[in-house]
């Protein structure tokens, strides 16, 4: 789209405007997605927008909107445009080079609150080990929700990691957030008393029919879990056992229809796996959730 596009439109009219062509794009939410590019390009949250609604669009925030509908119009997510996203009541960076969290993944922060609660009072020292960490979106929301708690992020890219450490900056939880540069589990050591992971789980053959806003731009590595989506899952899955303490809790996000597999990798590696799996808001089995036993 042209600066001129909007040229002489207030702000609530260039809102209404690209929430049409938004529309006309069939993306699944034009009027949210015109709302906030128009609030990132004029700087308005909500309450600023309705109070300057009629106020006509200066020229460099018709430039800015210009350039942000583009990018939309070619599929590109709102989040990655704005460079950040919403997960778990907090603001999380992001980049190239990770994953744009998603709501799904929320269930396995609730699953892994769920079982450390139902073990009772959190130790002293809890230690968390979030499996391919990306932005830090689940290690981060866990320490968020458990004071006490210190956690270990690994990724097998630099650039994640860096996005990582800077949304553990920007949270205030630096100092209880540690980030290692590996593959999986390779560089882990002690033990832990939670593991979570959102590994790659995307059958190879199932990439390009993914949606554009994913297959075009979230990173491959991060998606593309092998032949049958089940790679990481093998490579994970003594390495949970091995690193957790008895009784000890993983939670680990899986695509539809994987529950029952990866269960049987993780039972097979000596874990309990808690049945039913833990559901996303669609009913769709999302989480496979469990404890090493105590003897």
């Amino acid at each position: 789209m042209k600066d001129s596009d909007f040229a002489n439109l207030s702000i609530d009219a260039a809102r209404r405007q690209l929430a049409r062509e938004f529309k006309s794009a069939q993306f699944d939410t034009p009027e949210l997605d015109a709302r906030l590019l128009v609030g990132a390009a004029t700087h308005l949250d909500l309450t600023g927008m309705t109070l300057s609604a009629e106020r006509p669009l200066q020229a460099d925030e018709a430039e800015r909107l210009a350039a942000a509908a583009a990018r939309r119009l070619q599929h590109e997510p709102v989040a990655r445009i704005l460079g950040e996203k919403e997960f778990w009541g907090l603001r999380f960076l992001l980049s190239a080079e990770t994953l744009v969290p998603r709501a799904d993944t929320e269930t396995v922060v609730e699953a892994a609150l769920e079982l450390v609660r139902a073990a009772g009072e959190p130790p002293e020292a809890m230690r968390i080990a979030d499996i391919g960490t990306g932005s830090g979106a689940i290690l981060l929301a866990l320490l968020h929700e458990l004071p006490s708690a210190t956690g270990v992020g690994t990724d097998i890219s630099a650039g994640a990691l860096a996005v990582a450490t800077a949304n553990a900056e920007q949270l205030g939880l630096r100092q209880r957030a540690t980030f290692v540069e590996c593959d999986y589990c390779d560089k882990l050591s002690g033990v832990f008393d939670l593991i979570v992971s959102n590994p790659p789980y995307i059958a190879r053959g199932d990439l390009g029919s993914l949606a554009r806003e994913v297959r075009d731009y979230d990173p491959r590595r991060a998606l593309d879990g092998g032949s049958d989506g089940l790679v990481a899952y093998r490579a994970m899955a003594r390495d949970i056992a091995a690193l957790l303490n008895q009784g000890g809790a993983f939670a680990l996000e899986v695509g539809r229809g994987q529950a029952d597999d990866v269960a049987e990798l993780l039972q097979l590696a000596g874990l309990q796996v808690v049945r039913p799996h833990r559901v996303d808001l669609a009913g769709i089995p999302r989480v496979v959730w469990g404890r090493k036993p105590l003897n």
